[in-house]
């Protein structure tokens, strides 16, 4: 059984519209299996914690540092998604405005 070529290329065309979708849903696949997998990992880290709090002082002060990791950790990624906001949010704004100050420009010079 043969294919018809202008079913095939329609096939492939379909096929290529949409394989960024595919590649986007296995790469989110692959990030999603190794979260879970480096879950039971950070799991561990809360007993760990614990362990040395209770030991010594210095057990502390190692605890204490785990503790400011873990805010770093959490708040680094809300930086981060907030500077690329501002920039995208000002560059945005200065083309506007660029834009603007062009058609005001043209206008001016047309009158």
């Amino acid at each position: 059984m043969r294919i018809d070529p202008a079913r095939r290329i329609a096939m492939k065309a379909i096929y290529h519209q949409f394989e960024p979708v595919i590649i986007r849903w296995v790469i989110a696949a692959i990030v999603v299996v190794l979260v879970l997998m480096l879950a039971s990992v950070a799991a561990a880290c809360p007993t760990c914690k614990d362990g040395l709090a209770q030991n010594d002082p210095h057990g502390q002060s190692i605890a204490a540092g785990y503790a400011y990791s873990v805010i770093f950790m959490m708040t680094m990624p809300y930086m981060l998604l907030c500077t690329m906001g501002s920039l995208a949010y000002l560059s945005i704004r200065r083309a506007r405005q660029a834009q603007a100050a062009g058609l005001a420009a043209d206008s001016t010079t047309q009158s």
